[in-house]
């Protein structure tokens, strides 16, 4: 009989509340705020109102069938202006960084490079319901100027499958170290990996669904070429292929991007990913958790399913639970390192606003192959 698998941890709150509203304002951030049962209550009540009404199944088909166009529009919009870079990566993640260090557990997990976000008036701030860690700044950055790339899937999927009938011979075949991060978006993972971690075995692959992100990516000045790799990628395709082999990486970084797929897809979506990864290799993950602001804020008629919704633009996504994602990944047989919820209180002092954000973050690590 096999033993009960261990749950996954909860994370320790700590007890900080804000009563006075003077005090409040002073700060742009609370850590590991505990929520109240009345505050608790109220989430739940209102994710049952906004859920009450879901999407004919024809709507919800359509979305599927359109999600890349939705997302492409997405980037056409907002280019690289959305989302800021994600400096906070080696603090929560230093597997990503040059003095990586594998095996760290990372149990208490460290609290968001506060100095970053507290020169940032517009934190937490929400648009069209996309609101994560890294919202839009004040000031967007500099738009892409240089002609966009020829980057389709069809080429992209001949290139890739040219490259894997050589010997060895891939993008990133002589790399020591590979990284891959999927769903890039316009590289604000990528970069400033890229930028940090100086390693010279170091090779950075970066997938996304839109192939406007990619062009993106590919035209930034950062780009580069000899330790990097972009392309366009559909995750929900098993025939759509990855320019790398199986059991060749040591990191996948999953930022805000299983939850935007549809949930019946995911298990299949972690367990090829997790052939991806060499023994001892981790899939790093920071997602929505239940009750999140932007799960809050949806109306009626934007359910898709259960924790499920259609933003106004036409993107997805959906809300989890640290039980949900331990499924995913065990069953893909990876092992627990990390499995933490963070709960944060944020402040937008100009709008004397403020919010209250809940974040899931996993690393889960394949097996170490057996000693004969």
């Amino acid at each position: 009989m096999a033993a009960p698998r261990e749950a996954p941890e909860r994370r320790p709150f700590g007890r900080r509340f804000l009563t006075d509203p003077a005090r409040l304002f002073q700060h742009n951030a609370w850590d590991n705020v505990e929520w109240s049962e009345e505050q608790e209550a109220s989430a739940r009540s209102k994710v049952q109102e906004n859920s009450s009404q879901l999407l004919p199944q024809d709507k919800q088909e359509e979305y599927e069938v359109n999600a890349k166009r939705y997302w492409d529009d997405f980037y056409k919009i907002h280019e690289n202006g959305f989302f800021k870079d994600r400096h906070w990566l080696f603090t929560e993640f230093p597997e990503l960084a040059p003095n990586r260090n594998p095996s760290q557990n990372g149990d208490s997990v460290h609290e968001f490079s506060n100095k970053e976000e507290s020169n940032n008036e517009g934190l937490g701030s929400c648009e069209n319901g996309h609101c994560s860690l890294e919202t839009r700044a004040e000031n967007q950055l500099n738009l892409i100027k240089s002609t966009p790339k020829i980057c389709t899937e069809e080429l992209a999927t001949q290139n890739y499958s040219e490259r894997n009938r050589s010997d060895g011979d891939y993008p990133g075949s002589s790399a020591s170290y590979r990284i891959l991060e999927v769903g890039c978006g316009a590289g604000n993972t990528v970069f400033p990996i890229l930028q940090t971690n100086n390693d010279p075995g170091l090779f950075v692959y970066c997938c996304d669904f839109s192939t406007t992100a990619v062009d993106l990516v590919q035209n930034n000045a950062e780009y580069d070429s000899s330790r990097c790799f972009a392309f366009v990628h559909d995750l929900c395709n098993d025939q759509s292929p990855f320019p790398m082999p199986d059991v060749s990486l040591d990191v996948v970084i999953l930022i805000f991007v299983l939850s935007a797929i549809l949930p019946e897809k995911m298990q299949s979506i972690v367990n090829r990913l997790s052939r991806l990864l060499k023994p001892g290799g981790m899939i790093l993950l920071r997602d929505y958790g239940r009750y999140d602001l932007a799960q809050l804020r949806f109306k009626k008629g934007q359910c898709l399913s259960d924790n499920f919704y259609v933003r106004g633009d036409g993107t997805r996504v959906y809300f989890f639970t640290q039980d949900e994602l331990d499924d995913l990944f065990t069953t893909a047989g990876l092992e627990k390192i990390q499995n933490l919820v963070d709960q944060r209180l944020q402040v937008n002092r100009g709008k004397q606003m403020t919010m209250y954000r809940v974040w899931i973050q996993c690393k889960y690590r394949k097996p170490a192959a057996p000693r004969l």
